[in-house]
């Protein structure tokens, strides 16, 4: 099994280009596998496009991932021109994960999509993504899609990306067993993770498909010290079942145990998001980094 160790730049707290420069020299320069960054209109944080784009040229290894990017509400013709154009220029780096989105009104607000409609929109626009990306002309007569010979370019370097899903309620786990190449889970403790996994290998099963074993990852938030109020109601309204301060580490020792619990349940590609704003990015990542650089077999 390869674990590969990335890191996300979350969206609870402010950012500027100089922390997010130093952000991404540090990561590249510790070897860490990837950065991963999660959209949300409303937050203080970078747009998942852009801000890829300008690691892809601070970073010339860094593989570049969404954490995940919001589907319903987007032109899948042009959403696929946009990742196939950032997947070129990175020589190929470019990791696409897909959501609905929270269930949050200003997002949907943004998103121009409502509430209820957002699941029929990505299971007609996902499969769209990858016919764009693979085929030279494409025509498809949908509810909300309508192509007629349709070509677009480039294609991307990967043939096609491998496409990850992220969600955890039982109707999202079947999403990803019919349509994902793997899941990226978020706000669950390992054991969720683990039983999560056997529902999308079964749904994938149902549907003459196979799940890469080694394409299953999860997010893991961490954070020193008392987790910030808002923090906790935001855990508390993804995953009320599950004790914010048990979900985030809150040490390295504990951060460090953490990822060994999703290795032994075969989650491989982990997501570090950190809670706060280091002073020093290098400094942050540097003890970080000697604890999970072994663990890449």
């Amino acid at each position: 099994m390869k674990v590969r160790i990335g890191y996300g730049f979350g969206t609870q707290r402010g950012f500027d280009a100089s922390q997010f420069n130093a952000m991404v020299d540090a990561l590249d320069e510790l070897g860490f596998d990837s950065l991963w960054l999660s959209e949300r209109i409303t937050a203080d944080a970078p747009d998942p496009i852009i801000g890829l784009a300008v690691a892809a040229g601070r970073s010339a290894r860094l593989k570049l991932g969404t954490s995940v990017q919001v589907l319903p509400g987007r032109n899948p013709a042009l959403l696929a021109k946009e990742l196939a154009t950032l997947d070129v220029l990175s020589g190929g780096r470019f990791l696409p994960a897909f959501g609905l989105g929270i269930a949050h009104p200003a997002e949907q607000q943004a998103f121009g999509i409502d509430r209820k409609q957002r699941a029929a929109y990505f299971e007609e626009a996902l499969p769209l993504l990858r016919r764009f990306w693979l085929e030279d002309s494409v025509d498809h007569d949908g509810e909300r899609f309508r192509y007629e010979g349709l070509s677009v370019r480039p294609k991307p370097v990967q043939q096609p990306p491998d496409i990850w899903l992220g969600g955890r309620a039982p109707v999202e786990l079947r999403r990803v067993g019919r349509l994902a190449d793997g899941w990226l889970a978020s706000f669950s403790m390992p054991d969720e993770c683990a039983a999560g996994r056997v529902a999308i290998e079964a749904t994938a099963a149902e549907h003459d498909r196979e799940i890469d074993p080694e394409h299953f990852g999860a997010m893991i938030l961490y954070s020193p010290g008392p987790l910030p109020d808002a923090v906790a109601t935001l855990i508390d309204s993804r995953s009320p079942d599950v004790d914010p301060n048990v979900l985030v580490p809150s040490d390295l020792d504990a951060l460090e145990r953490r990822i060994n619990e999703y290795i032994s349940v075969g989650f491989s590609k982990l997501v570090l998001v950190p809670l706060h704003q280091p002073e020093n990015w290098t400094e942050e990542l540097r003890p970080i980094a000697a604890r999970v650089q072994p663990l890449h077999t």
